[in-house]
């Protein structure tokens, strides 16, 4: 059903292309086309991309089409691999493809994501696409507008290619929806591939698209990215637009990239980011739940110092010197998993590294005290942004109840809906009690306690040595051995309990499973410092060269 023809003027288009970028003969007579550089699908990047589109390899509508035919081959169900990973696919993208061949013809390359196909979680708004969450009942859902963060790619060049499955309304780790069905491991496809940004994980996993987005309330970015062999970015709370993202818990969410190389995740960072005069887009002045929105582009910068590229962090050397605390008490029991992380571990000693043994003072308490909020927010964010568009054009569901009644989802989730049909003007005592604590009390005492590990400092303050750049531990303890849902544990609690950001990479592949799955680490930094994190892990990228793509959905015959 995803099928669309290419024109056939694309090999003329090719030559014009690359016409547009020879160089000239030493002759001075006519300039001498380059070679063109096929373009190879699994593993792409946007580098590999821009690559060939310059030298005439291919032409973005090529581009594009190709991955709906892998989407068809090995995605849709009847296929043979069956991933069901994708949602929707994109009516438009390929009428986009085309006008991007036209202009590059003219204008070459202009835009750092150019032709890049993207695939976003199907919560992030999409004006030419339904945005579902997952579910039946929201499955003719159609916004007006693009999420924030949605438009600022498609500025910065990228075309969205369709949206991907997920976790039905973000609720979990298993990666099922009643719209799509249940996502499969691209490495093992009887494995569970994570959520709940699990069709995102799964199908750039399997090179479906270049990069993808997911939302993060409490590891739903990171899981799957560990699990997938991905990069993915938990950015710093208020950094990233909230604005048209269907929301779990406002005060934890945030939307984010994931890819396969750091580069890739610089570039989409840099698109994502920016100040949105939304009063949906959750950019407060502070981390208190009750402080005002920032009102300026100004403010914004003052407040993030966001840099003008995050791309400037890609330092093939960039692991030499940084100081990177490793934090012991956070890794399990699982053999595979510890084997695999202290070979990466050594591996950046060996890059030049500084790695010391740290700990997060009462970190048992930072971990198990507290709790998400997704049980009491949901109901409220919900209906907000179910109300945020008009209803005349697809009469879509604006009421919690109404969700409810409609039995548009899975079974299993209507225990979860009952569970978080909560009003916050009106909780008991006990419910008050909890949700001060988890909106008032936690920030205060998680934060204060992961500063002081990323300071080296005790307890009292006292310093234990130099600061460290980023702390370092496993992204999950474990490795997940069934279809259900992922034990992800709670090392995927620091980011949004403290609101710092996280990036989850792959550490390697743990070579004594069969098949031979993924190992994610996860690197902690201070709040607004993604530029660091990024550093650190394109210098262990470059170094360990960690990702080994999945064998189940390789490049097409002919393509």
């Amino acid at each position: 059903m995803f099928k669309l023809k290419l024109l056939a003027g694309s090999v003329f288009l090719a030559s014009a292309i690359t016409g547009c970028g020879g160089s000239s003969s030493s002759s001075g007579g006519p300039s001498t086309p380059p070679e063109p550089v096929p373009f190879s699908f699994v593993e792409a990047t946007v580098e590999s991309l821009h690559t060939s589109l310059r030298t005439g390899g291919i032409t973005c509508e090529g581009v594009v089409q190709g991955y709906i035919d892998r989407i068809e081959a090995y995605d849709k169900p009847g296929t043979t691999v069956e991933m069901r990973s994708v949602i929707n696919i994109n009516p438009q993208a390929i009428f986009e493809a085309r006008q991007m061949d036209l202009e590059m013809a003219a204008t070459g390359i202009d835009k750092p994501l150019f032709c890049v196909p993207i695939l976003p979680k199907d919560n992030f708004n999409t004006v030419q696409m339904p945005t579902s969450g997952g579910a039946t009942a929201f499955a003719y859902n159609r916004p007006t507008e693009d999420a924030y963060t949605v438009r600022k790619l498609r500025e910065a060049g990228a075309i969205v290619l369709g949206k991907a499955n997920m976790d039905e309304f973000a609720f979990g780790f298993t990666g099922e929806s009643s719209l799509g069905g249940r996502v499969k491991n691209a490495y093992d496809l009887t494995k569970s591939a994570g959520g709940s940004s699990t069709g995102t994980g799964a199908s750039i996993a399997a090179s479906f698209a270049i990069a993808g987005t997911g939302s993060d309330t409490g590891g739903s970015i990171r899981v799957p990215s560990s699990v997938g062999g991905l990069v993915g970015i938990r950015p710093s709370l208020r950094l990233v637009s909230q604005d048209g993202i269907m929301p779990l818990a406002s005060f934890q969410d945030t939307g984010g990239p994931m890819c396969r190389t750091v580069q890739d995740c610089a570039l989409m960072m840099d698109a994502m980011v920016g100040f949105d005069a939304s009063a949906h887009s959750g950019q407060r002045e502070s981390f208190e739940i009750d402080a005002p929105l920032i009102t300026s582009e100004e403010q914004y910068k003052e407040i993030t110092g966001i840099p003008e590229t995050y791309t400037a962090f890609l330092e093939a050397d960039g692991l030499r010197g940084k100081r990177i605390g490793v934090v012991r008490e956070l890794f399990g029991s699982n053999t595979s998993v510890n084997t695999v992380m202290q070979e990466a571990l050594d591996k950046m000693e060996a890059a030049g590294a500084i790695l010391e043994e740290v700990s997060i003072p009462e970190v048992s308490a930072v971990l198990g005290n507290y709790a998400s909020l997704s049980s009491y927010q949901f109901k409220r964010d919900l209906e907000a942004y179910l109300n945020a568009w008009p209803t005349s054009m697809d009469g879509h569901i604006t009421s919690y109840q109404a969700l409810i009644d409609s039995a548009g989802y899975l079974p299993g989730n209507a225990s979860g809906l009952t569970y978080r049909d909560r009003d916050l003007d009106n909780l008991s005592e006990s419910e008050q009690e909890f949700y001060d604590r988890n909106t008032i009390e936690r920030p205060v005492f998680v934060r204060e306690r992961v500063m002081l590990a990323l300071e080296n400092k005790d307890i009292n303050g006292d310093s234990l040595g130099e600061p460290f750049d980023v702390l370092i531990y496993p992204a999950m303890t474990g490795i997940h051995t069934g279809s259900g849902s992922v034990s992800a544990g709670s090392n995927n609690r620091l980011s949004p309990f403290s609101m710092f950001p996280a990036l989850t990479m792959p550490a390697g592949m743990a070579t004594d499973l069969d098949p031979a799955m993924p190992v994610g680490l996860e690197l902690l930094g201070r709040e607004f410092d993604e530029e660091m994190l990024i550093e650190v892990a394109y210098g262990y990228q470059e170094v360990a060269h960690p990702r080994v793509a999945p064998t189940h959905t390789p490049e097409l015959p002919q393509q």
